[in-house]
């Protein structure tokens, strides 16, 4: 008789599992802890079928289940009705970053711990920020079209190309990812990087950016912090989302923030969907108000055939740069959350409980950090 069991909720992996067995995120191949599980006399039941609620093999494992692990790339909802389904769940983890998809509220209800492997995809996201504001400003999508299709119209392209160079960025949430975006614009020589967060950068931080470039670009003092947020998009000629989704953060960017940004911006989200309105998005993107928008999350994974941002396009007909949740998931990601999952079960197989302090986002019945919400003790 086992001691318990654990849920683990992934995407199909298919043909490509077995083509390349560094693919952990993926049902075939388990994040590689199946052994391990095991050998602590836990039982492992995986599964892709999470939807629809409350039908799906998730709902009937849920049942008995002490552990629940799923990703933020293909996220099994952890909904408060499932939560009350769940009368054994002791803990929920997050293979990634971002546990959005548990109902923190219900979990404390139930002192259900959720933790998640915080840091193991920031060099991932990051870099997908900056791939993707060069697709956006350089018109890259519609270019490698052409390429393809046998069309050679450089005029059409140029006529929506833009550099890196010399452009105001701004990112609001200035965290692990957003500070390494920080980081990374400095080789593009930007005239300006603004941030919004609810706490100010370290001065050392700051100092870093400012010191690099000096003496990369010759321009310092280029990082200021704006706390309006009006203020910050409308300064702005790219704009960077890499905040955490919560209650005030959800369906931030609507058609009022919209509104506020400079006529002709970029905005790329890689954080949550959610944090912006599908629809005000689309719409702005199509008035030509945004020049471009891009990033890989969307407020529906997997989104239906038919959501706006599939086919979304400014006037021009270029603009998207969308792609499915792949930005934190890359084969590197995927060995450092597979890791940091396993230590976490470790913790909890062993009784200790003593998990790294940024991994865990609600325990004991209460926030344990600010990025989700103020604590009430």
């Amino acid at each position: 008789m086992s001691q318990g069991k654990v849920l683990l909720v992934l995407y199909e992996g298919k043909e490509h599992a077995k083509q390349v067995p560094q693919l952990l995120g993926c049902l075939e191949n388990e994040l590689g802890i199946r052994k391990f599980v095991e050998s602590h006399g836990y039982e492992l039941v995986t599964t892709s079928d999470k939807d629809p609620e409350p039908s799906s093999t998730v709902d009937r494992e849920l049942a008995d289940a002490e552990i629940v692990i799923t990703t933020p790339f293909y996220p099994a909802y952890i909904t408060k009705t499932r939560i009350e389904k769940a009368p054994k769940l002791k803990i929920a983890i997050t293979a990634g970053v971002g546990s959005d998809h548990v109902d923190l509220n219900a979990a404390n209800e139930r002192k259900i711990t959720v933790a998640e492997v915080t840091g193991s995809n920031v060099q991932s996201v990051a870099e997908h920020v900056i791939m993707t504001m060069l697709v956006l400003v350089r018109n890259f999508v519609p270019a490698h079209q052409q390429a393809i299709t046998g069309q050679w119209d450089i005029a059409g392209l140029a006529k929506q190309e833009f550099d890196l160079e010399d452009k105001v960025f701004a990112t609001v949430g200035a965290g692990r990812i957003g500070f390494r975006v920080l980081e990374r614009l400095i080789a593009f020589n930007p005239k300006k990087l603004y941030y919004y967060d609810y706490q100010e950068l370290p001065a050392e931080a700051i100092k870093k950016l400012n010191d690099v470039s000096k003496i990369l670009n010759g321009r310092d003092n280029i990082v200021e912090r704006v706390e309006s947020l009006e203020e910050i998009v409308s300064k702005s000629d790219v704009v960077t989302i890499n905040a955490p989704l919560h209650e005030k953060t959800k369906g931030l960017f609507n058609k009022d923030l919209i509104s506020h940004m400079k006529p002709g911006s970029y905005l790329v989200n890689t954080a949550r969907g959610a944090i912006c309105v599908a629809e005000d998005v689309a719409a702005a993107l199509e008035s030509g108000h945004l020049a471009g928008y891009g990033g890989d999350v969307w407020n529906q994974q997997p989104a239906p055939a038919d959501h706006p941002w599939r086919s979304m396009k400014n006037p021009f007909g270029y603009g998207n740069a969308m792609t499915p949740h792949v930005s934190g998931t890359s084969l590197d990601a995927q060995a450092r959350y597979a890791a940091g999952v396993k230590d976490i079960l470790k913790e909890y197989f062993d009784g200790t409980h003593n998990y790294r302090p940024q991994d865990v986002i609600v325990i004991d019945g209460d926030y344990a950090t600010r990025s989700y919400g103020d604590r009430k003790k």
